[in-house]
């Protein structure tokens, strides 16, 4: 979990004197790692009482192509590539930008599956 309120320090580097101190509204929550497995999604309320749906596991992803626009669903064999972290890789853990292989082809995730609990996709080739 991370603290999410104003940092004690300025852009220059001088010290902020804080008019407040921390609050359990500002801390973050933890990540949802969502893995590759079958379907599990948490609904979880967020900051003003509004609802966010977090991806736990996901087991297919909607690919788009993108040379003729066309959607399909696939189903998520492993994950190939992500810059984000090598050792997302070795766990399985989809996160944006993650480079996944499915049934289709090779596919980079471009939704925020923690963050909206779904896995959309854009085809490479």
């Amino acid at each position: 979990m991370q603290w999410q309120g104003e940092s004690v320090r300025k852009v220059t580097g001088g010290r902020r004197r804080p008019a407040a101190m921390k609050r359990r509204a500002e801390i973050g929550l933890a990540p949802a790692d969502t893995h590759i497995g079958e379907d599990r999604a948490r609904i979880m309320r967020t900051y003003g009482g509004n609802d966010k749906v977090r991806a736990l596991r996901a087991s297919v992803a909607n690919v788009t192509n993108p040379k003729n626009g066309e959607t399909k669903k696939a189903k998520i064999l492993t994950v190939d590539k992500n810059t984000a972290n090598p050792n997302y890789v070795r766990r399985n853990l989809l996160t944006k930008g993650a480079v996944i292989k499915t049934e289709i082809g090779l596919a980079q995730i471009t939704s925020r599956p923690g963050q909206d609990g779904i896995i959309n996709a854009l085809l490479l080739e």
